[in-house]
């Protein structure tokens, strides 16, 4: 007679997701994802960014930025060990900073994370929900589906140039990456005529169309490109760079061929929409291998 299969100790219950949520589309996206894989949600919007109709149907409580103390108790409340950031935040200043007593502690380590990049700003907050218990999750472990793939997406196809400037502007993303300096930039023929910086991915876009229109910019129609890709190092679970359908527009009006992206380092919470557009438009979308 053989003995029963012993069963296996089920998993531990990870508790309710928390979600920290920025501007856009990609919290809800997080959130209905979770949901799907029968995770609870708790969203934590930021005054000023996140969207009060887009969350107001899940679980929530509005959070300011700086508030470390009442954030970190809302989490507590509400059984969430894991916490994923999410959506757009603009760098804020010091003084915009909304400091409670919890924060008031941390107050000198703040003032050192300011002194540096973005990646060195998120990386140092991320350390200090790890120090208070709670375990960083990436939105894309969430929601894999967000991660633009290999290949081209759309109709439109690079050429070899394109594809030659693609990886032209891939090394340019990797060598300014250690001085922590943006995640996106606009080359052709070999040539970077945009970095992205502190104005993000739009305005880079739209500085595009004007120096094009003033003849600073001398390409052809319909050439060049926009390129991103997360920096080296990158904590890829706090900040991962992002294209949609308004990337695409700007795109197209700043006279540029296509957009090319790292291969599941780039997030686009509406991809179907973003072929569509790029389809339209005439621009080719592309997935490449770092």
């Amino acid at each position: 007679m053989t003995e029963a299969a012993v069963p296996s100790p089920s998993a531990p219950d990870p508790g309710t997701l928390g979600i920290i949520c920025g501007g856009g589309a990609f919290p809800l996206v997080v959130a209905e994802a979770a949901l799907k894989a029968g995770r609870k949600v708790f969203l934590l919007p930021i005054y000023g960014f996140a969207e009060a109709a887009a969350v107001e149907r899940y679980p929530h409580e509005w959070i300011h930025i700086g508030a470390f103390g009442k954030l970190s108790a809302v989490l507590r409340r509400n059984n969430c060990r894991q916490v994923v950031f999410v959506g757009t935040v603009l760098r804020p200043s010091i003084a915009k900073l909304r400091v409670d007593w919890g924060s008031l502690k941390l107050l000198p380590r703040v003032l050192g994370m300011f002194r540096g990049g973005d990646d060195h700003l998120l990386t140092s907050v991320g350390r200090i929900f790890e120090e208070h218990g709670f375990e960083l999750v990436g939105a894309h472990e969430i929601a894999p589906d967000i991660l633009v793939p290999r290949g081209t997406l759309g109709a439109h196809q690079p050429s070899a140039k394109d594809l030659d400037d693609a990886h032209f502007g891939l090394e340019v993303i990797r060598a300014l990456g250690k001085y922590d300096i943006g995640q996106g930039v606009v080359v052709g023929g070999r040539h970077v005529l945009a970095v992205e910086a502190a104005e993000g991915t739009d305005l880079m876009l739209e500085r595009c169309r004007v120096l094009r229109a003033n003849g600073r910019i001398k390409l052809r129609d319909k050439a060049g490109l926009l390129v991103k890709a997360p920096k080296p190092g990158q904590n890829r679970r706090l900040d991962l760079p992002s294209i949609g359908p308004r990337t695409i527009e700007l795109a197209a009006e700043a006279g540029l061929a296509g957009v090319a992206v790292e291969a599941g380092g780039v997030i686009a919470a509406n991809i179907e929409d973003i072929v569509r557009i790029a389809d339209e438009k005439g621009l080719f979308v592309i997935g490449l291998d770092r």
